[in-house]
Parts: C-alpha cells; structure tokens; sequence
C-alpha cells in the first residue's frame, strides 16, 4: 500500500535478490508460504477487482492472514478532507462511489493484519514530505500507529528504512518475518526503532572501504577524492546500516563502492 510514495522502494525491492521476489511469489522456499502480492502496479488486477481483495481482507475472507507493506510518508488527510479532496485514494466504495483514501485503508485493516512492515525513509521516518512547513503533516508508521502498537500475530512495526532502502535487506527480513508466522522461527529481534536487530546494528563507517583512511586521520577535500568523506559531511560515523557491507543491488554498489 502507498502514501506519499516516489515508487522508489518497489523499485529497490525488485532487485533483490536473497530471496527474489518472484521465488517468494512462486512459494519454492522451503518454510515460507506462497506470497499472494496485492500491488498498485504490479498486480493483474485493477480497478474495483484490485480494490476487492483490500475489502476480502477486511472482512477475513481471505484464505490466509496478510502482511501489509506502506510504501511512502503517512499523510493527514483531515487536511485534504476540509477542503473536499485527499491525499492519496486507493480505490471507490462500491456502494457509494466515493473515494477510499490509501490512510482509511490502513486503518481498517491495522487491526487484522499479521505484520507491517514499512519501507523506506518515508514510511518509517517520514521522510522529506515530513520536513518543517509540510502542508500534509507527513509521519512515520510507528509515529502514526504508535510504538505500542502490535499486529493479530503480536509483531510491532518493522522499519525498514533507507531512501531508498537496500531491496535485500526488506526481503530478508521479511521472509524472517514471514517464517515467524508460518510457525517454523521466532519472532526476529527488533531495535528500539523498529528495525531489524541484525541488520541495522553497526554503523556504515564500520564496513567502509574508506575506514582505513579514516584512522590514518587522511580526509577528502573535495567530492571525487578517494579519501574519507567525514569532513565533507559523511555521517557513515553515526548512521546504522550495511550499505557498506552489502551493497544496494546484488553486493553492488552503494555509497563509497561507486
């Protein structure tokens, strides 16, 4: 499901690859169930059938519990609403045709869902549509649903941050998520952010390639120099992630691997 969204996320998760994507929907994962995936533009479906399956889930007719991914920032749509509009629909009423918000979506089925995972700095911090002055008053999952919050399987809000995020570190964790609620793992081990414990517990600075010159105390003076990047603004020294370490695509890339 979308907010505020670039698209930017869907397109990082495509080029994962531990696992694909379309091995988790073909389901020859030994333990992880076949993903039925319900996507704005990937689907088959579209129009009132694409919203038919958000209503099937509402209703728990469907055959399996669901997972909900939010792409992009969470937008206060009271401030659309007084004056007529929305921020972001997701469909029409059937009944009524009037337009379903992608926030009334969420909060219809928060209560139901297994997990939710959101992904990207939008999802999970807010991101730039959250920035001082925005109009849409932009959030986070976690600061909108809250850090008490927990899914019908007890999970809390998965934070998968990075703009956009490393698509491996979203698959990975939401297979270990998945595995959870198939029965054969625990549930995995979160930060006080809500991010996987495992993936997000050192800092890029630790894995840098340019770490060497760090120590020696040798620092870039400009963009382009192979050196340390700390004084031209690198904060690789706080940051947590494994960008460094893993790469964006496929081991490939990444700050200070290009």
């Amino acid at each position: 499901m979308v907010g505020g969204s670039c698209d930017g996320c869907s397109v990082a998760v495509t080029g994962g690859t531990h696992p694909r994507v379309e091995h988790l929907l073909a389901g020859i994962i030994p333990g992880l169930p076949r993903v039925e995936l319900v996507h704005t533009v990937v689907s088959t479906e579209s129009g009132p059938e694409w919203v038919h399956n958000l209503f099937m889930a509402e209703r728990g007719e469907l055959d399996a519990p669901y997972v909900i991914t939010w792409e992009g920032s969470i937008m206060d749509e009271s401030v659309a609403a007084a004056t007529g509009g929305y921020w972001m629909g997701l469909g029409d009423d059937p009944q009524t045709g009037r337009q379903i918000s992608s926030l009334e979506w969420l909060d219809r089925l928060a209560p139901g869902a297994a997990a939710i995972i959101a992904i990207g700095t939008c999802a999970t911090w807010g991101g730039i549509p959250s920035a001082k002055g925005n109009v849409t008053n932009s959030m986070g999952m976690m600061d909108y649903l809250g850090k008490d919050y927990r899914s019908s399987f007890g999970v809390p809000v998965v934070n998968i941050p990075g703009c956009s995020p490393i698509g491996d570190n979203y698959l990975e964790a939401a297979s270990a998520t998945l595995l959870f609620l198939n029965g054969l793992g625990p549930l995995p081990e979160f930060d006080e952010l809500g991010r996987p414990a495992w993936l997000f517990g050192e800092t890029v600075h630790r894995h840098c390639p340019r770490a060497g010159y760090y120590e020696e105390g040798v620092f870039a003076e400009e963009y382009g120099d192979k050196e340390c990047l700390v004084e031209l603004g690198c904060w690789g020294p706080v940051v947590q992630c494994n960008i460094a370490e893993r790469g964006i695509v496929d081991g490939h890339g990444g700050c200070m691997n290009v």
